[in-house]
């Protein structure tokens, strides 16, 4: 088995804990972490320094596709941040998370 770790940008921990419990609801993560961070980034010609918040999020292979398009779907940026990481972890935790999200 194996695992993809989800990374991806919000306004506020709000918005990061409302997309990770959405996206619990229809099983696509087993699970999210959420970290507050400062981003700086250049957006429509412009430095920005920002603080956010990022989730991590544990979800099976074969769910990319479908997580993506969710994400995509609800969050509220016009460009969010969605990063995909190939993953791999102890066999105990990789089977919870396949299992929880799938």
């Amino acid at each position: 088995m194996a695992l993809i770790l989800v990374y991806v940008t919000h306004a506020s921990k709000e918005d990061a804990k409302k997309l990770a419990s959405h996206l619990l609801e229809k099983r696509l993560i087993a699970c999210a972490n959420l970290f507050p961070i400062n981003s700086i980034y250049r957006w429509k010609g412009k430095v920005e320094d920002a603080e956010e918040f990022v989730s991590l999020l544990k979800a099976r292979p074969e769910n990319w596709e479908a997580l993506k398009k969710e994400i995509l779907s609800v969050h509220p940026y016009e460009t969010p941040c969605i990063i995909k990481l190939d993953a791999e972890a102890n066999p105990g935790f990789d089977e919870w998370a396949n299992a929880e999200s799938g």
